[in-house]
């Protein structure tokens, strides 16, 4: 194995412009481990963290990379590791970062901390060959997956999940809307909207990604071209109800349409805004329709593990799975940011630490 490295952001600019530096790795204290990456899995934060965020001061330098999987390698002084680890075996990290004190904690819901932040983001990632966690936040590999599987899987799926059960309620029988089905959460969602009971259709940039949402399981694919008819022909495939719950990621490019194809009483439920986080909309639409609107980050840790119980009911036909568009070195990393930013692929991003 190479000497061991890692990517900083020293100073924001465009995606590809984290530079590779040797890391010597660290010791983890009481309740941390330190994890030989395998894997590491790229996320659109990857690039907002680079690119840097108007109003967000980051903690630079700073290495990226929320997502990741590996060998546990050493544990701080004390520790316990969650059930089915032990040092030297294999784990995929789980993103959230939270004090683990607060009343939002001990009721189970940490993404709710005060002091909560994602891997990454407000402290070094996985853009490396080794990182240093809290062992709380490792969770066993799913059986018969290698590790880009692994690193792949926590952050989009916790998302999908969170948006999809716990924030939208979603019931056997309704219809979602998933925009951007051809991105890591969009391929998350339209698996779990499937294994959920309900219909998925699914929103792509392009022909080419119809046909893998349609494998994934959708139930309808729209291309989008012209926002105005791609709402008409949602309500057609809906006999004029709309939809019973909208898949909202992309922000204000799609934000009326979203509106536009909600049903009365339906839910939109957004976790993020790349097109652009300011968007009008009309208030009268909002009360007229009783539309409920309800904002989404990450999720329960606890989720994971109800997600890796699923898996383990089947693991040779699993329910869901990640999608990977295609693996990097890790040394390539800059050019696997760009290669995300570019929108043509479709699943997730990942690295192979060779």
């Amino acid at each position: 194995m190479a000497a061991p490295f890692r990517f900083r952001i020293l100073q924001h600019g465009p995606a590809g412009s984290p530079v590779r530096e040797p890391l010597t790795p660290g010791d983890p204290k009481p309740g941390w481990v330190r994890l030989e990456l395998k894997a590491m899995a790229l996320n659109h934060l990857d690039l907002w963290t680079t690119e840097g965020i108007p109003g967000v001061r980051l903690p630079l330098p700073l290495t990226p990379g929320s997502d990741g999987a590996g060998i546990i390698e050493a544990v701080g002084e004390g520790t316990v590791l969650p059930p089915g680890l032990e040092a030297g075996g294999s784990a995929m990290i789980a993103p959230g970062l939270s004090c683990g004190v607060c009343p939002a904690c001990l009721r189970g819901d940490d993404m709710l901390c005060p002091s909560y932040g994602v891997l990454g983001h407000v402290c070094d990632g996985t853009a490396a060959t080794h990182v240093l966690v809290p062992a709380a936040n490792l969770v066993p590999i799913p059986p018969n997956w290698d590790f880009e599987q692994a690193a792949a899987f926590p952050l989009v799926f916790l998302t999908a999940w969170e948006m999809l059960v716990h924030k939208a309620a979603l019931r056997p029988g309704e219809t979602v809307l998933v925009w951007g089905g051809g991105s890591g959460v969009g391929s998350a969602a339209i698996q779990l909207v499937r294994a959920l009971g309900g219909s998925a259709i699914a929103v792509v940039g392009s022909e080419a990604k119809a046909m893998k949402c349609w494998d994934l399981g959708a139930e309808h694919v729209l291309v989008r071209d012209d926002l105005k008819a791609l709402a008409a022909k949602v309500r057609e495939l809906t006999g004029k109800r709309g939809v019973d719950v909208v898949f909202e990621h992309a922000g204000a490019a799609t934000w009326s349409t979203s509106m536009a194809a909600c049903a009365r009483g339906g839910r939109v439920v957004t976790c993020g805004a790349t097109t652009g986080p300011e968007t009008p909309f009309s208030l009268q639409a909002l009360f007229a329709k009783q539309i409920q609107i309800r904002g989404s980050y990450m999720g329960r840790r606890e989720h994971l593990w109800t997600l890796l119980a699923l898996l383990r009911k089947n693991p040779t036909n699993p329910p869901f799975r990640p999608v990977i568009d295609c693996v990097f070195d890790l040394a390539e990393y800059p050019a696997a940011q760009r290669h995300l930013e570019a929108g043509q692929g479709f699943g997730k991003v990942v690295c192979r630490v060779s």
